[in-house]
C-alpha cells in the first residue's frame, strides 16, 4: 500500500511539474494589446497562474481575428482523417501517402525513427499532419481522449526535438549521413519548410482545441513560447528561393495576422507580405508559368498566393497586396487551365503528380471566389455547366516553354502538351522536348514522373532512374542526360489546319536537338527530330507509351496498340538506314512511390562528325484498331530555316512545311 501511495504522490508531483506556467510567454506578448488588460494587471501583481488563466480566457473569447481555414460551425471530417486521428492515439502516425499503412513510432514516441531512408519520410513526420484531424475528431465527438493525447504529443515533441544550430545549407541536403549528432535530427525537425507547416497548422489546432480541459493555462504558455520559437526560426532561416520560400512567407504572414498579441507580430506579417509581393515577380514568368516548371508546384504556388489573400481579406489588410499580385494569380490559373486535360488532371512532367479530379475542380471553385467575373474559371468550377470554355484551343507559353495542341475542351478531345523551355529549378528534369498525349479520355504517352524524391543510396537510385532523359519522349546522345536544358522557340503557329511548333535545345556539347511538331487537321501528329552538330556517337529517339497491349513491328518501326476501349494509337518512325529498334525498360509514376510498367522503345542510329541525323515520327490516335492507316513519310527538303515533309496516309499525300523568320 505504501508503494502505491508513493507512486500516486510521484505522479501528482509530475503532473504539477508538467502543468507549471512558462513565464517566458508573458515577455513575448504585448500586454498593452487591447483585451489583455486583465492579463497585464495580474502578471504585474506576480500572479502568474491567474494571469495565465486570464490569458486562456482571452483566447477562448477572442473576436476580431479570423482563421479562414476553420469554420467552427461547420466542422467535417472524412474517413481518412478520422483514421489518422484514431491511429495517432496509438502513435501510428500518418506521415506520407507513399508509405501506407503508416508506421508506429512506439509507446514512448521515437521522433527519430526512420524506417526507410527517404528524406520525405523523416521531414514530413515533423509536419504533424494528424494533429488537425485529431482536433476535428475532438470537436465533432467531444471525446477528450483526442485533446489529451494531442497535448501530450505536442509537449513530447518539444522535449525531444530541441532547436539545435544547423548550417542553413544542411537543411536541404539530399544525401544522408553528412550531418551527425543533435544537428542530424534538427535538420529534419527544424527545416524551415516543416517549421512553417507547423506554424500554419497550429493556428488550426488552437482553434479546434482551445476549449478543451486539456488545453490548460500552463499548456497555453508552452504553446505560445513554442510558437514564437517557430516564427523567429523561420525569420532567420528563410529558404533562398522557390516554393519553399513562398510557403514560409505565406505562413509567417498568417502567424502575424492570427497572433497580433506577439510583440513581433506586425514584423512577421510584413515579412511574409514583402516576400510574396517580391517573389511573385521573380518566380512567375510573364506568361503565368512558375519558374520551377513543375505543374504540381505551379498549382501549389497558386494556392500559396491565394491563401495569403484569404487571410488578408478576412482580417482586413488586402490593401497590402497590389493589383499586380492579384492579376498574376489569375494569369497563373489561366496558364494551368490551358496545360491540363479535360478531366482536370495535369501532365506529370518533372516531379509533378497527376492530381485528383475532384480536388482540382474544387480548386476552381475556390479560385472563383477571388475572380467571380472570370467566365472561364466558372466553366471549370461548374464542370462546364456555366460560364464559357476558353475561346482558344491550342495555346503556347513561350517563356515557360509549355505548348498545348488541342482540338476541344471536352473529355473526347485530343490534347498534346509539349515541354521545351528554360532551365528549371530542383524539381525540373532534363527532358526538354518531351510531351504527353491525351486522347478520348486516356493518356497515351504519360510522362515518367518522379516516383520518389531524395534520401539514401537506394532512394537516389530510384529517383535518378525516373529523372533520366532516356525515359522521356525525346532524343539523347549515347543515352546520356541532356547537359543543357535551355530550349528556344523557333516557331509557334497555333491556328489553321496544320499547327506547328519548332523548338531547339542545345542538349550536348556540339549537338543541338531541333524538334518540329505538326498537328495535322486536328487529327494526328508528325514529329521531325534533328540531331544537328559535330558530335559523334549513338543518337537515340525514345518513346514511352501507356500500359497495355502494344504490338511492335521491328521491320516497319511501328507500334500499334490493342487497348481495351476506344483509345488506340499507332506510332511509326521513319529513320536513317541502319537504324535499330530497341525495347527498353519502361515505367511511369503519377503519385509518390507508385509506378506502372509500360512499353518503351528507342530508335538508334550512329552519327558521324558533321552529319546531321533526322527522324520522322507519325502518331495517329484513333477510336479503334481498324482505323489505323498505312503510313509513309519522308523529308523532301530542309535547311537551317526550312522544312518540307511529305506524309501519306492510305496513299493520300499531304505536304507539311515551314520557313523560319
Amino acid at each position: 500500500m505504501r508503494h502505491v501511495i508513493l507512486f500516486l504522490i510521484c505522479m501528482f508531483a509530475c503532473s504539477l511539474q508538467a502543468q507549471s506556467i512558462n513565464e517566458e510567454a508573458f515577455s513575448l506578448l504585448n500586454l498593452n494589446y487591447p483585451g489583455l488588460e486583465k492579463v497585464k494587471e495580474l502578471y504585474e501583481q506576480g500572479k502568474k497562474e491567474a494571469a495565465a488563466q486570464a490569458l486562456l480566457k482571452y483566447y477562448r473569447n477572442r473576436t476580431g481575428v479570423v482563421n479562414p481555414a476553420i469554420d467552427l460551425n461547420n466542422i467535417t471530417i472524412n474517413k481518412r482523417e478520422q483514421q489518422w486521428a484514431d491511429e495517432a492515439l496509438e502513435h501510428t502516425f500518418y506521415v506520407h501517402d507513399g508509405y501506407q499503412p503508416a508506421f508506429n513510432y512506439g509507446k514512448d514516441i521515437n521522433w527519430k525513427y526512420w524506417p526507410v531512408k527517404d528524406n520525405e519520410l523523416r521531414w514530413q513526420l515533423h509536419r504533424h499532419k494528424w494533429f488537425t484531424p485529431m482536433g476535428k475528431a475532438y470537436r465533432i465527438s467531444g471525446d477528450e481522449k483526442y485533446a489529451k493525447e494531442w497535448t501530450f504529443q505536442y509537449l513530447d515533441w518539444i522535449k525531444k526535438n530541441p532547436l539545435t544550430q544547423v548550417d542553413k545549407e544542411e537543411y536541404e541536403l539530399a544525401s544522408t549521413g553528412e550531418v551527425r549528432g543533435n544537428a542530424e535530427n534538427a535538420r529534419f525537425a527544424w527545416r524551415p519548410l516543416e517549421t512553417s507547416h507547423r506554424l500554419q497548422d497550429q493556428i488550426n489546432q488552437l482553434t479546434l482545441f482551445i476549449n478543451s480541459p486539456s488545453f490548460t493555462p500552463a499548456f497555453l504558455t508552452e504553446f505560445l513560447v513554442n510558437y514564437h520559437r517557430h516564427a523567429v526560426h523561420i525569420l532567420g532561416n528563410y529558404s533562398d528561393q522557390g516554393n519553399h520560400l513562398l510557403f514560409e512567407a505565406q505562413r509567417m504572414l498568417a502567424a502575424g495576422a492570427f497572433f497580433p498579441e506577439f510583440k513581433e507580430a506586425s514584423a512577421w506579417r510584413k515579412s511574409g507580405i514583402d516576400i510574396l509581393n517580391r517573389e511573385i515577380k521573380v518566380q512567375v514568368y510573364p506568361d503565368g508559368g512558375q519558374f520551377e516548371l513543375d505543374l504540381h508546384y505551379h498549382l501549389a504556388c497558386i494556392e500559396i498566393f491565394c491563401k495569403a489573400l484569404r487571410m488578408a481579406d478576412v482580417n482586413r489588410f488586402r490593401n497590402e497586396f497590389p493589383s499586380h499580385y492579384v492579376n498574376t494569380i489569375e494569369f497563373m490559373i489561366m496558364f494551368y487551365m490551358n496545360v491540363c486535360y479535360p478531366d482536370y488532371t495535369n501532365p506529370c512532367f518533372s516531379d509533378a503528380k497527376k492530381g485528383n479530379p475532384q480536388t482540382e475542380q474544387a480548386n476552381y471553385k475556390e479560385w472563383l471566389k477571388l475572380f467571380p467575373e472570370n467566365k472561364q474559371i466558372l466553366y471549370f468550377a461548374t464542370n462546364g455547366q456555366e460560364g464559357e470554355a476558353p475561346v482558344n484551343l491550342s495555346k503556347g507559353f513561350l517563356k515557360s516553354g509549355f505548348f498545348t495542341f488541342r482540338n476541344g475542351w471536352k473529355k473526347d478531345a485530343m490534347v498534346m502538351v509539349v515541354k521545351a523551355g528554360p532551365k528549371g529549378e530542383w524539381h525540373c528534369q532534363p527532358d526538354n522536348g518531351t510531351f504527353e498525349l491525351w486522347f478520348n479520355g486516356k493518356n497515351l504517352f504519360p510522362d515518367s514522373g518522379s516516383y520518389i524524391y531524395a534520401g539514401g543510396p537506394e532512394v537516389m537510385k530510384l529517383r535518378n532512374w525516373f529523372r533520366q532523359t532516356a525515359v522521356h519522349n525525346t532524343l539523347t546522345l549515347d543515352n546520356k542526360n541532356q547537359e543543357t536544358t535551355e530550349s528556344v522557340t523557333k516557331l509557334w503557329k497555333p491556328e489553321g489546319n496544320v499547327q506547328i511548333l519548332v523548338t531547339e535545345n542545345p542538349s550536348y556539347k556540339e549537338l543541338k536537338h531541333r524538334r518540329s511538331v505538326f498537328f495535322v487537321n486536328q487529327q494526328y501528329f508528325v514529329i521531325v527530330d534533328e540531331a544537328i552538330g559535330n558530335a559523334t556517337g549513338n543518337i537515340n529517339l525514345h518513346y514511352q507509351l501507356c500500359d497495355g497491349d502494344i504490338d511492335i513491328d521491328a521491320k516497319t518501326f511501328s507500334l500499334s496498340s490493342n487497348f481495351a476501349g476506344e483509345n488506340q494509337v499507332k506510332l511509326q518512325c521513319f529513320a536513317p538506314k541502319k537504324t535499330t529498334l530497341k525495347e527498353e525498360e519502361g515505367w511511369y509514376s503519377v503519385a509518390y512511390r507508385q509506378r506502372t510498367e509500360r512499353t518503351a522503345v528507342s530508335f538508334n542510329t550512329e552519327k558521324k562528325e558533321k552529319e546531321n541525323v533526322q527522324f520522322i515520327t507519325v502518331i495517329y490516335p484513333t477510336k479503334g484498331t481498324k482505323g489505323f492507316p498505312k503510313i509513309e513519310a519522308k523529308i523532301k527538303s530542309n535547311s537551317s530555316d526550312t522544312m518540307e515533309v511529305e506524309v501519306s496516309l492510305n496513299g493520300k499525300k499531304q505536304t507539311l512545311n515551314y520557313q523560319l523568320q
